[in-house]
């Protein structure tokens, strides 16, 4: 039977001092009983003699100490999961908000998982197509990949978060795929641009959708997240799905962890945030992945903005460590117009060589791939010296270089959040763009694959005056 008390000392914002408690553990849930009958979950996060520090999932409003009682329930915060939950829409607690039928779980399970034995994983090594050049050509995610998009205030980061869910596909193979996205902290115009672009697009069928608005408790964020990952659990490895989770604000989490942190009067660490975010965020980071012996497998977005568009902040800088690279979105191509404003030059997938060539993509990918981030290099720099020195300073293939930087941003990241290239697009795109620059400068790339896919009369026409 659930404990009960009425020992009820205190209530400071989303935290409650409990006494006189007995064989309570931590992370424990919770129930608060009001007087009217009202219930409101909550659990148990420090644990001192028989005293009970708890965290209040819902607000503090209305609660009367004397009147009001707690009860334990002997079990942490669970989920009850369903291959069913797939195009429905929950809130950060996991309860139905699309009008839909309460879900009718298989089974209960732990939110906070478990942590996958090192031993036990399987190395990702499978491309997933997400439609956008940028990323499947030069920052390729893999099946099983940690892929972070660190943006910045004012970007378009929930337009490329839909698209990415829309798009993402596994090309070749008729498998299971779905997605599971988590929004937290997000405002209500910005909740139901994702729904209805998932709706409208049809991929809601394929996708379980958790909501956490911006004016819901701290508390029940910091739940969302691994609900959202408690149910690609379920739908990887016991129905043996690919799932893509998509985690967008991974800020507004963090901010969250600060503020409880800061209610419990912890030290605080850097910029205020608690010493132990980094294990925090691991454990929701590395819950992805894919293991031996079971079909199934978790990709992971996660999607942050950077305070102050600042890199090394505590929040990106931690992300960076944990996951498998980055993908950057760049204020200066936004301002030019560029969409997705992908900065593929500080961007990086750690894994993108292992998902890529013979089989996977396309034999000649890495090389073009290569080519293409050192010639857009070389005429970014040009393009630098053109604006210091003056044009006259340049050679003619310095100012070849410098063109094919502006039509690689304008032809290859820019493409829209509706187009969506598959594969063979993207290094179409790529090889048309290499055609700019003369044969002599391709040094990255295999001969066979010039004579295959150089295209001459595309030289002349956007050089017709080189070499004379």
């Amino acid at each position: 039977m659930p404990k009960e008390y009425r020992t009820i000392q205190e209530v400071a914002g989303p935290l409650m001092l409990v006494r006189g408690v007995q064989g309570v553990k931590y992370d424990e849930l919770a129930e608060i009983e009001l007087a009217n009958g009202e219930r409101r979950r909550c659990k148990v996060l420090e644990i001192n003699g028989t005293d009970a520090l708890v965290q209040l999932y819902e607000n503090s409003t209305g609660i009367n100490l004397s009147n009001s009682k707690v009860r334990f329930l002997g079990r942490s915060m669970e989920l009850g999961v369903s291959a069913d939950m797939l195009g429905r829409v929950f809130n950060g607690m996991g309860m139905p908000i699309d009008g839909g039928p309460e879900i009718l779980p298989d089974e209960r399970r732990d939110i906070n998982g478990l942590p996958m034995n090192p031993a036990a994983r399987a190395y990702p090594q499978e491309f997933i197509q997400t439609g956008i050049s940028a990323i499947d050509g030069l920052n390729t995610l893999v099946r099983g990949q940690k892929l972070p998009i660190f943006s910045a205030s004012g970007l378009p980061h929930a337009q490329l978060a839909a698209q990415i869910a829309r798009q993402s596909k596994v090309r070749g193979k008729d498998e299971n795929f779905a997605v599971v996205f988590a929004a937290m902290g997000i405002t209500f115009e910005e909740s139901n641009y994702f729904i209805e672009s998932f709706r409208e697009s049809g991929a809601i069928d394929r996708t379980v959708v958790f909501v956490n608005l911006a004016n819901d408790p701290a508390a029940e964020r910091i739940a969302t997240p691994r609900m959202a990952l408690t149910t690609a659990e379920y739908l990887a490895f016991e129905k043996g799905m690919h799932v893509l989770v998509i985690l967008t604000d991974i800020t507004n989490y963090a901010d969250s962890l600060r503020e409880i942190s800061a209610a419990r009067k912890e030290v605080p660490g850097r910029r205020g945030y608690p010493g132990y975010m980094y294990t925090d965020l691991a454990q929701m980071y590395e819950r992805a992945g894919r293991q031996k012996g079971r079909d199934g497998s978790i990709t992971m977005i996660p999607i942050l903005t950077m305070p102050e568009d600042d890199k090394t902040h505590p929040i990106p800088d931690l992300t960076g460590y944990i996951t498998e690279g980055q993908v950057i979105l760049s204020r200066e191509l936004y301002r030019k117009g560029i969409t997705p404003p992908i900065d593929v030059l500080p961007s990086l997938s750690r894994l993108k060589d292992k998902g890529i060539g013979e089989g996977k993509t396309r034999a000649d990918h890495a090389s073009t791939m290569n080519q293409l981030f050192s010639a857009y290099a070389r005429g970014k720099e040009n393009k630098e010296l053109m604006t210091i020195l003056g044009e006259a300073a340049l050679s003619e293939t310095d100012l070849i270089y410098a063109k094919f930087a502006d039509e690689f941003e304008k032809e290859y990241v820019s493409q829209g959040y509706e187009a969506n290239r598959d594969i063979e697009d993207t290094l179409a795109t790529g090889w048309k763009l290499l055609s700019i620059l003369p044969k002599a400068e391709l040094k990255r790339i295999d001969q066979k694959y010039i004579e295959k896919y150089y295209d001459n009369d595309y030289f002349k026409k956007m050089n017709p005056n080189y070499g004379m």
